[in-house]
Parts: C-alpha cells; structure tokens; sequence
C-alpha cells in the first residue's frame, strides 16, 4: 500500500496533515496552519524536501528520544516524527518519509 497524506481541522478551527506510510502508521505531523490552502502548501513542501537527505534534522527529545525534523529550505520546520525508541528506529522513519512522501495521495479529512 501507498502512503498518504490526510488533511484535518483541529477544534480551534485550524488546519494539518498527517503522512502516513502504507501500514497506516502516521510518520510526520504538520504544524498547525490558518487555512486548507496553506496546509495544501505544506504537503507540496514536504513533497519537495522528503528526498533531500540535508532537509532532515535529527534530534533527541529531553527524555533521550531521538526524533526528526524535516525543514524546508528556508529552514522553517513543515513536519515532525512521532518519538522513537532508538536511532536506529528513527532512520527508518525517515527513509519512509522518504520512500513515502513523493507518491502520497491526499485525503481531506474535512470535507465529511
């Protein structure tokens, strides 16, 4: 199965997305953004960055975490992973985002 990304709002009204992978797991999370079309953006953003391996910061949480961040190239983060038990754990979700993201088809999960 391919991943896709889903198009929510948030009961303040806001929009995200989530990319999943094609097990259903969620494997980046979005910022929250003020309109559809800008969340729409963010996901042609990740589309773009998901294959350049530089866009992708690589972090560890305060509870000794490791996560990652994927960054457009002006630096602004467009999404986040879940935390991971090991770095290990972590590479993999990032070669899924990678693997992923280019071919995700789009759900709007709004539009109910």
């Amino acid at each position: 199965m391919a991943g896709k990304f889903e198009i929510n709002q948030s009961k303040n009204g806001q929009y995200y997305f989530n990319l999943k992978a094609g097990n259903g797991e969620i494997i980046l999370s979005s910022e929250q953004y003020e309109s559809k079309a800008a969340a729409q953006n963010g996901i042609e953003s990740v589309k773009k960055n998901a294959a350049l391996d530089e866009r992708f910061e690589r972090r560890t949480s305060v509870k000794d975490e490791p996560y990652f961040v994927l960054k457009a190239g002006n630096g602004q983060e467009i999404g986040r992973s879940e935390m991971y038990s090991s770095p290990a754990a972590m590479e993999n979700g990032i070669a899924s985002v990678k693997k992923n993201a280019s071919g995700a088809e789009l759900r709007d999960l709004t539009a109910r």
